[in-house]
């Protein structure tokens, strides 16, 4: 499932990210969402939310 909607982030969800200093290689980095940062409903690049230990990417991909 793609992470472009709001309505499909939920805290605690297990969620891969890209973090911004990792958006030109892609490079995903897994884990459990604390907190959703995005306000609108949708981004075309995925919402942007904190995952546990602080890090902070756009989701790309909704695990489980």
């Amino acid at each position: 499932m793609q992470g472009t909607k709001r309505e499909g982030i939920k805290i605690g969800k297990r969620v891969k990210v890209v973090q911004k200093q990792d958006q030109p290689t892609g490079k995903l980095t897994e884990g459990i969402i604390i907190k959703i940062l995005t306000n609108s409903p949708n981004h075309p690049h995925g919402i942007k939310v904190m995952l546990e230990g602080g890090i902070v990417g756009r989701v790309k991909e909704i695990l489980g």
